[in-house]
């Protein structure tokens, strides 16, 4: 995950608003909400999961979001992007549009 996007995550998600402030109760409080994570990649997305197990991935779902209780949690991995077509490209653009409009 890249350094920006982890130190953000850690700003949004302080005591108070992802868990509560006393150390004592760790209840999370944002059980209910969901999340789509998208990445691109240069590499074709089926080998960053086969090969590498999709570990960035992974350890954005277990680590981050399902610690703070955030479930369920969808993903959509679009690889070679670089060779995209731009009518492909639109193509991917418009299926993230409507996954947005769905909340899926």
């Amino acid at each position: 995950m890249p350094a920006l996007l982890k130190g953000f995550l850690e700003q949004v998600f302080r005591p108070g608003f992802a868990k509560t402030s006393d150390p004592r109760l760790w209840k999370s409080l944002l059980k209910g909400r969901s999340a789509r994570i998208v990445v691109s990649m240069g590499m074709p997305a089926l080998f960053y999961r086969w090969y590498f197990g999709a570990h960035g991935l992974k350890s954005l779902e277990r680590s981050i979001l399902a610690f703070i209780g955030v479930r369920p949690i969808r993903e959509t991995l679009i690889g070679m992007v670089e060779s995209l077509s731009e009518k492909r490209r639109k193509a991917w653009l418009e299926k993230l549009r409507a996954l947005g409009e769905r909340g899926r």
